[in-house]
């Protein structure tokens, strides 16, 4: 015990955790509820009583168990860093963009539940489209068939429109070689654009946006379609 006490100084600000050997019989009725829990509660060490789940970027122990660093807190889950000796930390499970009653734009949900424990009565009021999968570029073989995609996340749903760099007017327009497919998902909230180009001819090489709007915003991407270079044949005249 005298050990554990000398860990828990030794890590001064951290938590004090006991490791699971050293857990006691539970007594959830000796638990105290812990306050001012930004990302709500998760079980301590022991998995006995709760304590306060970590935040998005604070350190966090992956799997089930809090160990050391503790678990993350509600929609959040604990992922490796980008670099080799990177601890894990707590990454919010949804990255989309989301719009507060108080006016203002969350870079995700996990901060606007952040910002509810101080304003209990903030909520949602939408999100702004977001570009789930942007279009590709392609090279531009002329008589080919090519299809750009674009899907897109908003609530509520966004309009879907498709523009070529040069060209003021909302695609297909009166082309009859190019058409313009929408529908929703694969999941809720997306919507996913084709912008089909049929028997491409060198005119219809460019740059491709796809744009998505609602009322609370504006999202867009581009793709460029490249001409085919024309390999050189070798012979001298």
């Amino acid at each position: 015990m005298r050990t554990l006490v000398l860990l828990c100084l030794w890590l001064s600000l951290r938590p004090c955790r006991a490791p699971p050997g050293l857990c006691g019989p539970c007594q959830p009725d000796r638990c105290s509820l812990p306050g001012g829990c930004r990302a709500g509660l998760v079980p301590d060490s022991c998995g006995c009583c709760l304590e306060c789940g970590n935040l998005e970027g604070q350190p966090c122990d992956p799997g089930n168990r809090s160990v050391f660093y503790g678990l993350c807190g509600s929609g959040l889950r604990c992922e490796a860093g980008g670099g080799e000796d990177e601890e894990e930390e707590c990454v919010c499970e949804e990255q989309e963009p989301v719009c507060g009653s108080d006016g203002r734009t969350y870079m995700n949900m996990c901060q606007l539940r952040e910002a509810v424990y101080s304003t209990p009565e903030l909520h949602t009021a939408g999100r702004v489209p977001v570009i789930k999968v942007p279009p590709h570029s392609q090279v531009n073989g002329t008589g080919s068939s090519l299809i750009f995609l674009c899907e897109v996340f908003a609530f509520p749903m966004a309009l879907v429109e498709w523009t070529k760099e040069g060209r003021d007017v909302v695609l297909p327009g009166d082309d009859p070689h190019i058409s313009v497919q929408s529908r929703g998902g694969p999941l809720k909230f997306e919507l996913s654009s084709w912008l089909q180009i049929e028997g491409a001819e060198t005119g219809d090489s460019g740059t491709y946006r796809c744009t998505a709007r609602n009322n609370l915003g504006t999202a867009s991407a581009s793709a460029v379609l490249g001409k085919r270079k024309l390999k050189d044949s070798g012979l001298s005249h």
